[in-house]
């Protein structure tokens, strides 16, 4: 599973594509990573994690080729030039979901009353950071929107991303077990299942966008693995990926 690399500058390949990306691309990006490597010559060294975490690393002057966080993010990086002008490209929307462990009974969460009850009933609940990731800031709100943050706080168990927090979920197996992430991250880890993406009134539906690092080393090659990622005959790929 790759999250941050421990890999220090010294011991990347120098022929490298570097990608730094939230954590909802990284199954789209690792299922096309073999491909591009083929058609370029090249390595992707790929690093996914919370979107704030993310952003942090490219503020602080990262190597970055390709950049995939949210449209909102992408456009204010690129507003203050960050990003290059004129690069971006829209990979997909994701939206937030709940999961289960799989062998697990699914809960109903289609409604407000359905997913309160749910999560009442809940033995533990996993999420991504509340601070750093989109989804973690996403479901605090619908915790107090549901007012039952208070209720269920001594059962919330937060992790760095959403990726970590599915992991962690499917290998606790812990009956009554409920998680909330990106649907991206539900459906790229193995031992979970989604069960449904939460109800109308809390659904968060978030664009993801790819871009090319201002100080990006290689551009043109960057720019053919965002054509990669976008591309019309990978449809289906996003699609099973969790992207819309």
């Amino acid at each position: 599973r790759t999250i941050f690399s421990a890999m220090s500058e010294s011991q990347i390949p120098a022929n490298s594509l570097h990608l730094l990306s939230g954590g909802a691309a990284q199954g789209l990006v690792i299922a096309l990573r073999a491909r591009f490597e083929a058609m370029s010559a090249l390595t992707v060294s790929a690093a996914f994690g919370a979107v704030g975490v993310v952003v942090d690393r490219l503020l602080a002057g990262g190597p970055c080729d390709v950049f995939i966080v949210t449209r909102a993010l992408v456009d204010q990086l690129t507003d203050l030039t960050h990003l290059r002008a004129a690069s971006s490209r829209d990979v997909g929307v994701v939206k937030t979901g709940i999961a289960v462990q799989h062998g697990q009974a699914l809960p109903r969460v289609d409604t407000p009353q359905a997913l309160q009850a749910a999560l009442l009933a809940a033995s533990v609940i996993y999420f991504p950071d509340p601070v750093k990731a989109t989804a973690g800031i996403h479901f605090m709100k619908v915790l107090h929107g549901l007012g039952i943050a208070g209720d269920v706080a001594s059962r919330l168990r937060a992790f760095p991303n959403g990726a970590e927090a599915m992991a962690a979920m499917a290998a606790a197996q812990l009956p009554g077990a409920i998680g909330c992430t990106q649907v991206t991250e539900i459906l790229f880890t193995p031992g979970v299942k989604l069960v449904s993406v939460l109800p109308a009134k809390f659904e968060l539906a978030t664009v993801y966008t790819a871009a090319i690092g201002m100080n990006a080393g290689r551009p043109e090659d960057a720019a053919r693995l965002i054509d990669l990622l976008v591309s019309p005959d990978h449809a289906a790929l996003r699609r099973s990926s969790g992207f819309e």
